[in-house]
């Protein structure tokens, strides 16, 4: 089946789901769905009328009382959108009902007094009133973070939510002040340090317009576009198939923040086309769950990670978004590569033409998308309106696309954008006020301070150690939470004591996000590797190892960067240019020793082809990360004795290509 408009493949009820957003989780039942609509709407107005400060009926709100209002209503709308016993949509029951009125009362309680808590300061000494309003509020988020993040977060998150109260108790390096349960709760209630903290300041600011933007796109036919994009450039080269799920989960991905939401929309597509043009099972499922949690490390907008990275380094956005870039492309580059490798040695074709869309006809429909894109990075980068402007871009959009028929939102469309807007909303600010609590413990008990000293000591002094401390550690929290979450721990727990290191700030703070994703594709938990494992019908725990091969990169290019920050961008142009020319050689090297075949010259056989590959590896190693602190080589002596280990497994390449080649 076809696109009669512009010729591309297309799977029946992927373009409802995908431009609609009106999955079933989405289409709740009655009241509830109305009471979703309404409160979405009035929080979206909120946060214009303090962004622009418009001022609407001469509103105007302190900071706190913005916040706990914003974060209030999406607390309460949680009960109504995610289940008791877990999953979206259906009818709310009672219960439901009653904790979102309990939530409700409660918030409007938090924004009555949050000018008496700030002029009093409640953390400390909080009336018995606040009090007891502090312990419902703390209960509701708790609830909220089970129903929204699953299981696992909850018991992190309650863990250190109550660590405050038993602090004292714990052995060094983890002891800390101790305070009783009331003073604990009031505080995470009441201070500026907890779950209205730096994660919540970062959500009402800037997160929720990129949030907004993001579903507004994709609901707009954006997702469209850009497969068909990916389609039209490289679909018809060998492994086709498999670079367009790259391009176009690269794309959904840095939308959505969701490296699940991403595979279930973008692997409804590209996984069947795959299997099509002859990619194994696992091979298809694993090559979309790497694209698909690559996205979300991809500038412009990389999820709501990077806003909340913003504000723990108080840096702008822009310069976050700049610094990612480099690790992105390398990473996508070996993920490229590899599938060009893979193709290669088995022959694999490309799409077959009649299946392709015309660029011409795609970019005459979706030229729009490419304007607004410019206007948001205009804004961002030229004019340095962070906060404001996705909401210009997103008007833009719902204006230019109610011009186009194909796309155009009735009101049926309309309510289905605002109630998947509502539902991401509600998720996120449930995740973030959880982890808030992680964060406040930390500060309550003064552990933050003294834990970094402790790693720094246990690491004695050995920058690599510490990475690899920070990297196993980011590693292991990253199963049990989101992107977003994990990184909020990691900024704190684990952070200060890599820059206490000597390590760049910049170049750490991404060095934990990316190792905090590995768990996206690695066994044994690897959600989104099982995710398209499910979809195409895959062994799960295979597809995994699979991932893990095809998505190596993302494993050894934290440590590139962080030893090297010419690879964020931190250093002069000359040495970012250089630093990139040889990361990019050498990841193209690893990426051909992982697949057997060296790109553009053939394949690695016999009875040599393992020592063959591991020399190869580590050339590409040597000529990837050269000029940093641990190896005193410069980048031309490192780039030499790497292309020197390259060498013989080329060589034997190109004779194997020669005796025996292979079908391109």
């Amino acid at each position: 089946m076809t696109d009669p408009k512009t010729n591309a493949p297309v799977i029946k009820g992927l373009e409802q789901v995908a431009i609609d957003g009106a999955t079933p989780a989405e289409r709740l039942a009655g009241p509830a769905r109305w009471v979703v609509v309404i409160g979405t709407l009035l929080s979206l107005v909120l946060v214009i009328n303090q962004l622009f400060n418009a001022q609407l009926f001469g509103i105007v709100l302190i900071e706190g009382r913005y916040l706990y209002i914003l974060g209030g209503l999406f607390l309460a709308l949680t009960f109504l959108i995610f289940q008791m016993r877990g999953g979206k949509g259906g009818v709310p029951t009672w219960l439901d009902w009653s904790l979102f009125g309990l939530a409700l009362a409660s918030t409007g309680y938090l924004a009555q007094t949050a000018q008496l808590n700030l002029s009093q300061g409640w953390e400390y000494a909080a009336p018995k009133t606040a009090e007891y309003v502090s312990i419902v509020f703390f209960l509701l988020i708790l609830e909220a973070t089970r129903r929204a993040g699953g299981l696992v977060l909850f018991c992190i998150v309650t863990l250190f939510a109550f660590y405050p109260t038993f602090a004292g108790q714990v052995p060094d390096p983890f002891s800390g002040f101790q305070s009783t349960f009331i003073q604990t709760v009031a505080y995470h209630i009441y201070s500026a340090e907890s779950s209205f903290g730096i994660p919540m300041k970062a959500f009402g600011g800037v997160v929720i317009g990129f949030i907004l933007f993001g579903a507004v796109l994709q609901r707009t036919g954006g997702g469209q576009f850009f497969n068909d994009l990916a389609l039209g450039l490289v679909g018809g080269y060998r492994g086709g198939a498999a670079k367009v799920s790259i391009f176009a989960s690269g794309f959904m991905g840095s939308m959505s923040g969701s490296v699940i939401s991403n595979v279930l929309t973008t692997g409804a597509v590209s996984i069947p086309a795959m299997r099509k043009t002859g990619f194994s099972a696992r091979t298809a499922a694993a090559t979309e769950a790497c694209a698909s949690t690559g996205g979300v490390l991809m500038p412009p907008i990389m999820g709501a990670t990077a806003f909340v990275m913003a504000s723990f380094l108080s840096r702008p956005y822009v310069e976050i978004a700049l610094a990612a870039a480099i690790p992105s492309i390398l990473f996508y580059w070996g993920l490229f590569t590899q599938i060009d490798a893979y193709s290669a040695k088995r022959g694999l074709r490309g799409l077959p033409k009649p299946d392709l869309p015309r660029l011409k006809v795609v970019m005459t429909e979706g030229w729009p998308y490419i304007f607004v894109f410019a206007l948001l990075l205009y804004m961002m980068i030229v004019l340095r309106k962070e906060s404001s402007a996705p909401f210009y871009a997103t008007v833009l959009l719902l204006v230019v696309n109610q011009f186009r028929a194909s796309h155009r939102l009735n009101l049926e469309r309309l309510g289905n954008m605002i109630v998947g807007v509502g539902m991401g909303l509600a998720e996120l600010t449930a995740i973030l006020l959880g982890v808030g609590l992680i964060v406040g413990s930390f500060s309550a008990t003064g552990l933050a301070g003294t834990l970094v000293n402790e790693l720094v000591f246990l690491a004695g002094d050995n920058t690599l150690v510490l990475l690899l401390m920070g990297a196993i550690t980011a590693f292991i929290f990253g199963m049990g939470m989101t992107v977003t979450a994990c990184y909020i721990f990691l900024a704190v727990v684990l952070a200060p004591a890599l820059e206490a290191g000597g390590l760049n700030q910049l170049a750490v703070h991404l060095f934990i996000l990316y190792w905090g994703m590995v768990s996206y594709i690695t066994p044994p938990v690897a959600l989104g590797a099982f995710a398209a494992s499910t979809m195409a019908g895959s062994n799960p725990i295979a597809t995994g190892f699979e991932a893990m091969r095809l998505g190596g990169v993302i494993y050894i290019a934290p440590f590139f960067f962080v030893l090297n920050p010419a690879l964020i961008g931190q250093a002069p142009a000359w040495e970012i240019t250089v630093a990139l020319s040889c990361a990019l050689l050498g990841v193209a090297m690893i990426s051909s020793a992982l697949q057997g075949y060296v790109i553009l010259v053939g394949p690695l056989l016999g009875r040599t082809a393992l020592p063959l590959r591991v020399m190869l590896f580590f050339g590409g190693v040597l000529i990837a990360m050269p000029q940093n602190s641990l190896a005193n080589l410069g980048y031309l002596l490192s780039f030499t004795f790497g292309m020197a280990l390259c060498a013989l497994p080329i060589l034997m390449a190109w004779r194997a290509n020669a005796a025996s080649p292979s079908p391109a």
